[in-house]
This record gives structure tokens, C-alpha cells and sequence, in this order.
């Protein structure tokens, strides 16, 4: 009986403990983040070998981007943690040559780091540097730093090269269509046709990943494709996303990037569309009106 006693003690204590660090984990400080809010590397992949000194991008879904000390709901700036664990997360992102803090709203970054195995990740941070609750981390990804880049590496970006575009490919919006009303948060599915989806960074003929441009006319057609709020990346090769917008009428329009997100030639993008972002349509708000007016 005693054995049995001390067995479910000792079980009662291991499911607490796990409890615990399931509840720190999922902890973080005061501002709140919305449901699938996701921070990643848009081109930096997990046993990567990059040169010396390399740019990286990094890549935001379901959250905007604001400078430290601009207070706005959804959003936050980047942290780029380099061979060091998560900091406590409830408590300001510590600064210094493992805590690298982009409080200007910068979605890239010059990396200089020395040869040999680095492990690196994203922590955003609200306008205090205090991550979010629940927190918004990438994974880590594991790197090697060559003291050269190895020539393979040499892209058509690099080159100055862009990838052509087959006749009649086409992307286009299936959900929203155009003049459509929306809630805050809602799903975006991205079709297309003659051309087949990669994920950024693999380099296949005839193909290319989404990026999502919000509010924002068309960038540079021969050079990357930012990475910010206003420009969305899908590097995953995803072909549909969750996104939160503020109330209000917004434009959507769809580009296709390459292997280096820069756009196809000739360029692949959809017609922009209207949509109105939760505000009922307006049979919806006559009838509230006339029914207001009746009672």
C-alpha cells in the first residue's frame, strides 16, 4: 500500500513538474499575440552552409511589424538569438552579441559570423523587447560557416539573372474575390496555373513560391521581394494563409517569386482586389438601420 502510496506521489509530482514547464514555456510577458502568429527564416534552412558574411531574411505571419516603443496591438520586432538559448520570457530580450535586437523594424540582417557550426533563432519582441504571451519563436536552425562560399551556391539572383515565366502562367486569389467583406482574422488561398509551387531556395524550372502584398503597390520586379508587413512571404511553399488585418478596406495582390524571391520573367502577379475587413456588408447594415428606425 505505502509503495503504491509513494508511486502515485511520484507520478502526481513528474506531471506537475511537466505542467510547470509546459506553462513557462507557453508564458511570455504582457502583450498578447494572436492565435497562429509564426516568425521564420524566409531563406535559411536547418544544415545550411553559408559564407562568412550573408544576408538573412526574416520572414512574419499573422503579426505586423513596429519599432521598439511603438505600442500597436499584433505587432512586434525581431530578435536573432546566435548560439545561445531561449531567455527567460516574461523579461526584456537581453542585448548583446547573442541577442541581436532590430528595433528599427529591419526584416533582414548582414550576418558576419566565424567558420564552423552556429545554431540561430527568432524571438520577436513586443515595443519593450518582452516577448509575447503566448511567446512567437521559429525553430532553431543549425548552420556551418565556410570560410568561402562553395560555388554551387551562386544564384541566378547573384548573377543577375531571373528565372522565365512558361506562357499563360497565371496566380490568382480562390478566397477573398474581389469586394468581398471579411472578419478581422480570415484564411487567403492562393491558385495557380502553368507553373508549379517550391519553396524558397530550391531551384527547380517552372516554378515558384507565394508572397502576399498588403496594401501596397507592386515593389521592383527585378529585385527580392521585401519582407515586412506589407509584404508577405510563403516561402514554405504554403498555398494558403491565416492573416489579421485591421478593420477597414484593404487591397490584396499576389506575386510569384523564384528560388530567391525575385519575381519571374515576365513577372507572375494577380489583379489586386478590395476587400472590406470586419465591417458587415451593407444589406446587413441597411437592415440594422431599418430595423433601428422601426422600434
Amino acid at each position: 500500500m505505502k509503495a503504491l502510496a509513494w508511486g502515485f506521489i511520484l507520478w502526481a509530482g513528474i506531471a506537475l513538474s511537466d505542467a510547470a514547464v509546459a506553462q513557462t514555456t507557453a508564458t511570455g510577458g504582457p502583450t498578447s499575440s494572436p492565435s497562429g502568429a509564426k516568425v521564420y527564416f524566409v531563406d535559411l534552412k536547418d544544415g545550411a552552409v553559408i559564407g562568412p558574411k550573408t544576408t538573412i531574411h526574416f520572414g512574419l505571419h499573422g503579426m505586423g511589424i513596429a519599432p521598439a516603443g511603438s505600442v500597436k496591438a499584433n505587432s512586434g520586432h525581431h530578435h536573432l538569438l546566435i548560439d545561445t538559448d531561449l531567455p527567460p520570457l516574461d523579461q526584456p530580450i537581453p542585448n548583446d552579441e547573442n541577442h541581436l535586437h532590430f528595433g528599427a523594424g529591419q526584416t533582414e540582417a548582414e550576418l558576419t559570423l566565424t567558420p564552423g557550426p552556429h545554431k540561430l533563432q527568432l524571438l520577436l519582441g513586443d515595443a519593450n523587447h518582452i516577448p509575447h504571451s503566448p511567446p512567437v519563436m521559429s525553430d532553431p536552425v543549425h548552420i556551418t560557416v565556410v570560410d568561402a562560399q562553395p560555388a554551387p551556391a551562386q544564384t541566378a539572383a547573384a548573377s543577375g539573372a531571373r528565372h522565365p515565366s512558361p506562357p499563360g502562367a497565371k496566380v490568382y486569389f480562390v478566397s477573398p474575390t474581389d469586394r468581398s467583406y471579411v472578419p478581422l482574422t480570415f484564411t487567403v488561398r492562393f491558385g495557380l496555373n502553368g507553373m508549379g509551387v517550391a519553396p524558397a531556395g530550391v531551384e527547380k524550372a517552372n516554378s515558384g513560391h507565394h508572397h502576399l502584398l498588403v496594401d501596397a503597390a507592386l515593389p521592383a520586379l527585378d529585385q527580392p521581394i521585401p519582407s515586412d508587413e506589407n509584404h508577405l512571404h510563403f516561402g514554405a511553399g504554403q498555398t494558403e494563409a491565416t492573416i489579421t488585418l485591421p478593420r477597414g478596406k484593404h487591397t490584396l495582390q499576389l506575386l510569384l517569386g523564384d528560388a530567391n524571391h525575385v519575381p519571374h520573367a515576365p513577372p507572375i502577379y494577380s489583379a489586386p482586389i478590395t476587400i472590406y475587413v470586419g465591417m458587415p456588408p451593407p444589406r446587413a447594415r441597411i437592415r440594422h438601420h431599418w430595423r433601428g428606425a422601426r422600434m
